[in-house]
């Protein structure tokens, strides 16, 4: 009895001791400034791009063959925005003029030389568009042999330049150039005054009206919880730095910019101050942003996919565009700016407009509105994340099969590589459904969404 004792007394004390250790080894990561890193998979939607995990198999069936595919694509990864650009410069210029004594760790800060580029890809980003553009070839190699996509772009320089490094891409892997294709790009200009399916901007009640901050609200009330420990943490090691919650996210930020403006996207040292729990949080953040600013969290957001999701219908059924939303009809009326007899397409946009399609496409209606009390992961959201959804160079392809003898083709969506099982249309163990049932589950689009709202407000 007295052996069982001390026997158990033992356990205890190696069980209390490897928690101790645990804890001690967390604890000091953040403190140290050495957390470890790994987790460019959770920066929401500046993660560089990477496969969102699938649990049904992305291959083409056995027995399948492809008959269309094309693909809907953010830009590459970028400079910040002027404004964000102005915000970090000027938060780093206040903490090297306040801050007397930095703690280790995180003294990299005080001769740190702030020097992002504004909107434009970085060299890293034009990488990625040219992968991008390879990997849309590998996956419609036996199409490709006698199609052409048909390439169109937003009007800004980003996406742009992005649609043309894709081309190359695409080219390059059957040893061409694409030098003249990535000349020829279909650019559709952005702004109120013009209709363009790539880019929101004709609502004025989504842009304006009620619901037009509402992501910000929603993003202030996790940030509250989420961030007010890090907050803490951080003005301990800067002292004098003074950070509010926002400018601790902007903290944040920086390591994913810094880790995308150079070639290998070599990892920023601001990674590592923060741990990856933390980074969940940040996820989260940025997901909450995009659920309630672009998604189907938004009253509006689904109803500036639609246009899009209009003229998707058309390609897929070779019929003309039905849609009194956002479609360019001038555009859409012509076989030369709208064919419908290709069978690959690429279009190219922002990870907003992205979010827009997915939500009037209804790929994501399983996922039930984020709370802010809490931070659920991918897995609890029916894979929705803005990671997981909308990285830099995030990809949506959309693609018809044949299969066997069955003459009916079948549709599947795949977001950055993940199966995404359509809804409302009876889809099948992976994740597909016959295409009359798919197009006919798009009633929304089709009823003009909630577009009589745009004015009304």
């Amino acid at each position: 009895m007295c052996g069982a004792i001390i026997v158990i007394s033992a356990i205890m004390f190696l069980l209390v001791t490897y928690g101790q250790s645990l804890g001690t080894a967390s604890h000091a990561c953040q403190d140290l400034g050495q957390c470890t890193s790994g987790t460019s998979h959770i920066w929401g939607q500046y993660s560089p791009y990477f496969s969102a995990p699938s649990s049904i198999d992305a291959a083409v069936p056995k027995g399948c063959s492809l008959t269309f595919g094309l693909a809907l694509s953010r830009h590459g990864s970028r400079w910040p925005t002027a404004g964000k650009n102005e915000a970090y410069r000027s938060l780093v210029q206040r903490i090297q003029s306040s801050v007397q004594r930095y703690s280790p760790g995180y003294d990299f800060i005080q001769d740190y030389a702030f020097q992002l580029g504004v909107d434009g890809l970085t060299p890293f980003g034009e990488q990625e568009m040219v992968d991008s553009g390879a990997a849309f070839f590998r996956r419609y190699e036996e199409l490709a042999k006698t199609q052409q996509p048909f390439l169109r772009a937003s009007g800004s320089d980003r996406v742009v330049m992005s649609a043309q490094n894709f081309t190359r891409g695409f080219y390059a892997a059957q040893g061409k150039s694409g030098d003249y294709e990535a000349d020829h790009i279909l650019i559709m200009p952005e702004g109120a005054s013009f209709n363009n399916t790539l880019d929101h901007g004709s609502c004025p009640a989504f842009e304006n009206g009620p619901d037009s901050e509402l992501a910000h609200v929603k993003q202030a009330a996790w940030m509250e919880s989420w961030a007010t420990p890090i907050r803490s943490r951080m003005n301990e090691k800067l002292p004098g730095a003074n950070l509010t919650l926002q400018e601790t996210v902007l903290m944040m930020d920086l390591c994913p910019f810094e880790t995308v403006a150079t070639a290998q996207a070599n990892v920023s040292d601001f990674c590592r101050l923060f741990t990856r729990d933390e980074w969940r949080g940040y996820d989260y953040f940025q997901s909450l942003g995009k659920w309630y600013g672009y998604g189907k969290g938004n009253a509006l957001g689904p109803t500036q996919g639609i246009g899009y999701v209009n003229e998707l219908v058309a390609r897929l059924t070779g019929q003309s565009v039905q849609d009194g939303t956002t479609t360019n009809s001038t555009l859409d009326s012509s076989p030369a700016t709208f064919p419908l007899d290709r069978q690959l397409y690429a279009d190219f946009s922002h990870d907003n407009s992205l979010m827009t399609v997915y939500a009037a496409l209804g790929l994501y209606n399983a996922t039930q509105d984020l709370p802010v009390e809490r931070k659920l992961s991918p897995q609890q959201t029916h894979g929705y994340s803005a990671s997981w959804t909308v990285p830099f160079a995030a990809r949506m392809y959309v693609e018809k099969m044949r299969c066997g003898a069955n003459d009916e083709e079948l549709v599947r969506i795949i977001v950055n590589d993940r199966v995404v099982p359509l809804q409302g249309c009876g889809s099948d163990g992976l994740g597909r459904c016959r295409l009359a049932l798919f197009i006919e589950s798009l009633g929304f689009a089709h009823a003009g969404g909630l577009w009589d709202a745009c004015f009304t407000w």
